[in-house]
């Protein structure tokens, strides 16, 4: 790792006791920094996630964020889900202490090359075919950020020469300060996050400080289709590629391969990875067959969009459940999608209503408590032939850990109802 003795007797308090969090405080630790983390929530998760600090010497509270916390410490490290007007934030405005990304502290201490993919769909599609294809090229490679381990986690073992690909947010972004990658991509831009932004400008200015830091030497990749990026590349130091629609590829396949020319990878072992790809976990993800009705988790769609593009990849009748904590979209900008095609739409969370009000009468809709009840009510809807998609187009804090727990409770859920009901499997 570079820039090691920077954070040697280092006074440190991280924000937020999720994976982003335990990571970077165990890093730093183990730096010989003084580590002290803060969370406002004080639960059975959090909990769990104190079990994982590697050393009683890091100090953690639960339930309340202490001034003293903040005061005491060189600089404060903020974990994506802390919004910036959170009280500990103001104090560090206050106090004049540095506010840092877990991404920032990560990449200061990073010997490899960082290629970094943020947009609001498709990130993680993305991020894990660069990965795959370095690989196919005989490349060392992490894949991390937003997508498997947090970059604080994995960069120890990095080396120089090494590639490192990252799914990262608007939110990580926000506090970015010296944060360069060798290659940025931004994939999209639709309404996303509008519960945390004011507007699509805000939302927008967030993802442009991916190339904030990058220089001459450095490569942009922006979506030509995207009216909103094509006009941003003047704004850029570094070298700006479009990735558009290439013959027989799909848009995420034409940025993944606008990276893989600049890397100089074969064109034919990119394709090959392309073809041999099956998807990722939470996208699409078929769970199980019941009856002869399909079960599908796409706990990762959490917009409208994704779930558009789930609408549009299912040709068969659907079951929508969907749901979460609201982030400020127009859910009704599916019912194109969804005529003709969704018989029935079951609703979760804290934003059952605002969906159900969105959709303005033209679909039959049950609001439920649970995600259990709606996957039964989901069955009991659906006949042969049909499909049970879960695509929420919410977030998933009000009910689960994150989109990934989400999934694996849906998948859990459905799997059970499966020995219920296809004894013979």
């Amino acid at each position: 790792m570079l820039n090691t003795k920077y954070f040697k007797d280092k006074s440190i308090t991280i924000l937020g006791l999720a994976r982003s969090g335990v990571a970077c405080a165990n890093l730093l630790h183990s730096l010989g920094a003084c580590v002290r983390v803060s969370d406002i929530k004080d639960n059975a998760q959090t909990r769990s996630h104190a079990c994982l600090l590697s050393s009683k010497d890091i100090q953690f509270e639960l339930g309340t964020h202490s001034e003293s916390f903040i005061k005491q410490a060189d600089l404060i490290v903020i974990s994506p889900g802390v919004p910036g007007n959170a009280q500990p934030i103001i104090w560090a405005k206050d106090f004049a202490k540095p506010v840092y990304a877990e991404i920032e502290i990560a990449s200061m201490l990073c010997p490899c090359q960082i290629i970094a993919v943020t947009g609001s769909n498709g990130k993680t599609t993305v991020t894990t075919l660069i990965g795959n294809i370095l690989k196919a090229a005989g490349k060392r490679v992490q894949v991390c950020g937003n997508i498997g381990n947090p970059f604080s986690s994995e960069v120890a073992s990095m080396r120089q020469g090494d590639f490192v690909v990252l799914e990262v947010s608007s939110f990580q972004l926000e506090t970015i300060k010296d944060f360069k990658p060798k290659i940025a991509l931004i994939l999209n831009l639709t309404p996303n996050h509008l519960d945390r932004y004011s507007d699509m400008q805000e939302y927008l200015a967030a993802k442009k400080r991916i190339f904030l830091n990058q220089n001459h030497s450095d490569f942009l990749i922006l979506n030509g289709l995207d009216a909103q990026l094509a006009g941003i590349a003047k704004q850029a130091a570094a070298k700006v590629n479009f990735f558009t629609k290439e013959s027989g590829l799909n848009p995420n396949q034409a940025a993944v391969f606008k990276v893989g020319q600049i890397l100089g990878i074969d064109k034919q072992k990119m394709l090959d990875v392309f073809r041999e790809f099956k998807g990722i976990e939470h996208r699409m993800e078929e769970v199980a067959v019941i009856n002869k009705i399909k079960f599908i988790n796409d706990s990762k769609a959490t917009t409208a969009d994704s779930a558009i593009w789930a609408l549009n990849s299912i040709s068969s009748p659907v079951i929508l459940i969907a749901g979460g904590r609201d982030k400020g979209i127009d859910y009704g900008v599916i019912a194109e999608a969804a005529k003709n095609k969704v018989k029935q739409v079951v609703l979760i969370g804290e934003a059952k209503d605002k969906i159900a009000s969105c959709l303005g009468g033209q679909f039959q809709i049950e609001k439920v408590d649970s995600l259990e009840e709606a996957v039964n009510k989901a069955y009991s809807f659906a006949g042969p032939g049909f499909s049970v998609l879960f695509s929420p187009m919410c977030s998933s804090y009000d009910m689960f850990a994150d989109y990934e727990d989400r999934g694996r409770v849906f998948k859990k859920i459905v799997l059970d109802l499966a020995k219920k009901n296809n004894p013979d499997d």
